[in-house]
């Protein structure tokens, strides 16, 4: 058996950094389907207390990135499509014919969220319509909710809609806003993609290896839920004849944990550079920070999203970004945008315990507001606390 390679914990963030695609300044020219193909996928999120979630992202990777840039990569280049990993988000066309395997997948869940519609007359009829009409949303069907107005409750359409699209019966079309328009797949999906045949163990073999290069270094648990496309005994089989590179990365703590590298580590250890010194503001959707565990675990930054949490028991905020400076995270911030207003404020600031926050720190910060007011369509920066 091979022996691992030990990661110290400087190199352990610096891969991840770079896999995550802020190793480098977020300037220059912009590339959005290499952005993209690099991160695997990105979430979107309907919340908008600055930016969506996705724009947000793709923002922090390159910052000549703007909110209308990315629709048409769905909508008329067909590079990229809509579907469920961990959460509803964008991903390369060039993954469908092995996307195949999460759409059957999908179809579990789809039956636990809202029942088995598999048989269910209504579902033909939608795709009746979308088959004549063209592309539509939920804003063209009119049916109510049956029963009682529970939490998350929806009416019929919503239910069909979303059912067939987490099985591959319907595919995102394009948005309008953030309004999903729904087509048949033949419609949407590139016919040779479509058509493509893999084998079982050829999807997975491709989802799993894929997951392994974009994250560089990690545990079976990690591997496993990039995709969220495999069970943890898939995935543990899969490991046993995948041929990784056996790892033994040290944490913040300095404890070990041992996992796996992509086959090309040696190569990725010896490119791996510093990141740049530059603050950024991330996302509390992104992917750098998504595995909250994983985070704790490699920078010591114990960070949760609270917006579900009721305010009273809330430590930081509803929605509250990392503060990213080299490879340290330095602190959080609570800002909200008023768009009509032109307005960034900052809520709160509270920078970490081991940071000292110094001028030039500030002025970074400062700066980096600044860039992100104008992702934002704003031409201010308030401060409701004192900086």
């Amino acid at each position: 058996m091979q022996a691992p390679i030990k990661l110290s914990n400087r190199a352990a963030r610096w891969l991840w950094l770079a896999s995550q695609d802020l190793s480098d300044a977020p300037t220059g020219p912009l590339d959005l389907y290499s952005i993209i193909q690099s991160l695997g996928m990105v979430q979107l999120d309907t919340i908008q207390v600055v930016a969506r979630a996705h724009h947000h992202i793709l923002w922090s990777r390159n910052q000549n990135y703007r909110e209308d840039m990315l629709n048409p990569l769905l909508a008329k280049d067909r590079l990229i499509f809509e579907h469920f990993t961990h959460d509803a988000s964008v991903l390369p066309m060039a993954l469908l014919p092995a996307w195949q395997r999460q759409f059957r997948r999908m179809e579990i869940t789809a039956k636990r969220w809202h029942g088995d519609l598999s048989g269910d007359p209504y579902l033909s009829d939608i795709k009746s319509r979308i088959r004549t009409e063209g592309a539509l949303s939920t804003h063209d069907f009119d049916t109510k909710i049956q029963g009682e107005k529970k939490m998350w409750a929806r009416p019929p359409h919503k239910k069909a809609l979303d059912y067939m699209w987490m099985t591959g019966d319907l595919a995102t079309c394009f948005r309008d806003g953030f309004t999903k328009y729904y087509n048949l797949p033949e419609r949407v999906f590139p016919a040779d993609l479509r058509q493509r045949q893999m084998s079982e163990a050829d999807e997975l073999n491709t989802l799993l290896m894929a997951a392994i290069n974009h994250i560089s270094a990690g545990t079976q648990g990690e591997i496993q839920k990039f995709w969220d496309t495999s069970s943890a005994q898939e995935t543990k089989q899969w490991l046993s004849t995948a041929g990784l590179i056996p790892v033994e990365i040290e944490n913040a703590d300095g404890s070990i944990t041992k996992g796996f590298g992509a086959p090309d580590l040696q190569e990725r250890l010896q490119n791996l550079t510093a990141p740049t010194s530059r603050l950024r503001i991330l996302n509390p959707f992104d992917p750098a920070v998504r595995d909250r565990n994983r985070l704790e675990r490699l920078f010591g930054f114990n960070y949760r999203n609270e917006m579900f949490v009721p305010a009273a028991k809330r430590i930081w905020g509803y929605y509250v970004f990392p503060i990213l400076e080299g490879d340290r995270f330095v602190g959080r911030i609570e800002a909200k945008a008023d768009r009509k207003a032109n307005t960034l404020s900052v809520l709160n600031h509270w920078p970490e315990p081991n940071a000292k926050w110094t001028k030039a720190r500030q002025s970074k910060l400062d700066a980096e507001l600044t860039r992100l007011a104008r992702l934002a369509n704003c031409k201010h920066v308030t401060w409701q606390q004192t900086p």
